[in-house]
């Protein structure tokens, strides 16, 4: 716009000029004029078109920019979601193979068969030496505590069961030992058990001893501690399982020794203690036994359709379960978990002191007893009943302290 009119105005200034040279003259400008205003023109024109072609660019330039930010924030994306997905599998790698721990420490079962017992009766005379038993050295007398009959060692002592032909062998390849320690809080007490007999038979090979202390047990190199404080003062209760060389000890409801292969092969029992202090604390010892081991659960259920324990104890003249019941008692519910096609009646027995009546009470509740226990433990109450029969039903004598025990029983009859 502005050319032209630049031109136009030159034109009207020239044409108002008379004079002829000075119209060559301006006509000359008038040429060089356009040609200038021309070429300015063309540079401008350039510079636009420049310009022009500048902006093309530019666009295209930021479109290419634009699409390679976007790949890069893909590729980005991409690498925090593949890094996300890395991160969860990770998680989820870690949650799915954190181990499932299954650990029981108490696994004990006791032997099927009494082959040794003394409570002490309650017939033993309180001061007279307990009558199960033969003394090897020391002293031991009967005392009552808490209203019941147990071992007292005045002055340290080491015992023997008293048994006939005590110079054989009477322990089998599979046995179970079990008895209630006194502990003080005054004095470091031990007890120690031998697995010969010391009065009547020869010193076997690695005849070490196991050692119980308040709070623990040892064998050779192999001691356990109690995981839990326990009390100052106090009764224990433990127990040895030994099996074709296989030892594990322990102490109230947890196993604190367990020792795959001990060159063992024992004879007999000797039973030991440390006799009491300056302070006349006495050391006490009840519930001593000695069992003969069996067939598992599952093949007695097979081959017999039952299965009879005489580990499930109670509270004297009561329903009440004992803490060592457990062993057993788990063993029946693993057992009832793994074969859901197995159902039990849970069927009590006592031996023939007392009454009938009160027998046959006490045998029922007692049955009732370990089966709400094992509802309480998931097993449904549609696979359980319970029952009891007293004494009517003995599988053993009644007339010695292992023949009662063998009777005190809880059989799972199959039905």
């Amino acid at each position: 716009m502005k050319v032209h009119y630049y031109i136009v105005l030159l034109s009207f200034f020239l044409l108002a000029i008379p004079n002829t040279a000075n119209a060559q003259f301006f006509k000359k400008m008038m040429e060089n004029a356009e040609n200038k205003i021309e070429r300015e023109a063309e540079k401008r024109s350039e510079r636009r078109v420049n310009k022009g072609i500048d902006n093309t660019f530019d666009a295209v330039e930021d479109e290419i920019d634009g699409k390679s930010k976007k790949e890069s924030n893909t590729k980005t994306s991409k690498k925090e979601k593949a890094s996300k997905t890395a991160a969860k599998e990770d998680e989820e790698e870690i949650t799915t193979t954190s181990p499932n721990v299954v650990w029981s420490q108490f696994d004990f079962i006791p032997g099927d068969t009494v082959i040794f017992e003394d409570g002490p009766s309650t017939d033993e005379e309180n001061g007279e030496f307990p009558s199960r038993w033969d003394l090897k050295e020391g002293n031991a007398e009967i005392a009552e505590v808490d209203g019941v009959n147990v071992i007292v060692f005045p002055h340290g002592g080491v015992i023997i069961p008293y048994l006939k032909n005590p110079e054989e062998s009477y322990l089998p390849d599979v046995f179970t030992i079990e008895f209630d320690a006194y502990f003080s809080k005054d004095n470091e007490h031990r007890f120690w058990i031998s697995f010969y007999d010391e009065k009547n038979q020869s010193r076997i090979d690695n005849a070490q001893q196991v050692t119980f202390y308040p709070d623990g047990v040892s064998f050779e190199n192999s001691r356990g501690e109690y995981p839990k404080k326990l009390s100052a003062s106090g009764w224990r209760h433990f127990s040895v399982a030994f099996t074709k060389g296989k030892l594990k000890v322990y102490l109230d409801d947890t196993r604190l020794i367990n020792l795959p292969h001990v060159k063992l092969k024992p004879t007999g029992i000797t039973f030991e203690n440390d006799g009491y202090g300056a302070d006349k604390t006495f050391q006490y010892m009840k519930n001593f036994r000695i069992a003969k081991g069996g067939v598992k659960y599952y093949d007695r259920v097979l081959s017999e359709g039952k299965i009879i324990v005489n580990g499930i104890k109670f509270d004297v003249n009561k329903a009440t379960l004992k803490p060592e019941s457990m062993g057993p008692i788990n063993k029946i519910y693993k057992l009832m978990d793994k074969n859901p096609e197995l159902n039990f009646s849970v069927e009590g027995h006592t031996d023939s002191d007392g009454n009938d009546e009160n027998n046959m009470k006490l045998s029922k509740g007692r049955g009732k007893t370990v089966m709400n226990k094992l509802i309480a433990m998931g097993i449904a109450s549609s696979r359980l009943k319970s029952t009891g029969f007293g004494e009517s039903k003995p599988l053993d004598n009644n007339s010695t302290p292992e023949g009662k025990a063998n009777n005190r029983r809880v059989e799972f009859v199959k039905f």
